[in-house]
């Protein structure tokens, strides 16, 4: 009898390759793990917010679950504002509006779950 469970994957740091983020100067976006990893249900990705960035205000279908990595920025969720920094979590339900801004002189950074499959981003007039 085969065994059908997914195999195990391990990827350097030095494997992941960043890509700028289409609507957001200044963020950048790497894959860590997902679907073409053979993760059958999430994905993990890690974002960078550049000093002085900002990313518009918009919604996507799916759920987010962040963790920040390093830095201080602003979360706007659904018309709050959230001042956030290494080591705190936040939920982002599906289809809530929310942005970001880093308003400091350090690099932001955070890991984003997120659920595999489609994902419709709708970037929202001010």
């Amino acid at each position: 009898m085969s065994d059908s469970r997914p195999k195990p994957v391990v990827k350097r740091g030095d494997e992941i390759d960043y890509e700028a983020v289409g609507a957001a100067d200044g963020m950048s976006k790497g894959v860590l793990i997902s679907g073409d990893d053979g993760a059958p249900n999430f994905a993990i990705r890690r974002f960078v917010l550049d000093a002085g960035a900002s990313v518009p205000k918009h919604t996507n279908e799916v759920e987010h679950e962040q963790h920040v990595l390093s830095g201080r920025y602003v979360v706007g969720i659904d018309g709050e504002e959230y001042d956030v920094e290494a080591g705190d979590s936040l939920f982002i339900p599906a289809g809530a509006v929310h942005w970001y801004r880093n308003e400091s002189d350090e690099e932001g950074s955070f890991l984003c779950a997120v659920p595999n499959g489609d994902d419709a981003i709708e970037l929202v007039d001010e």
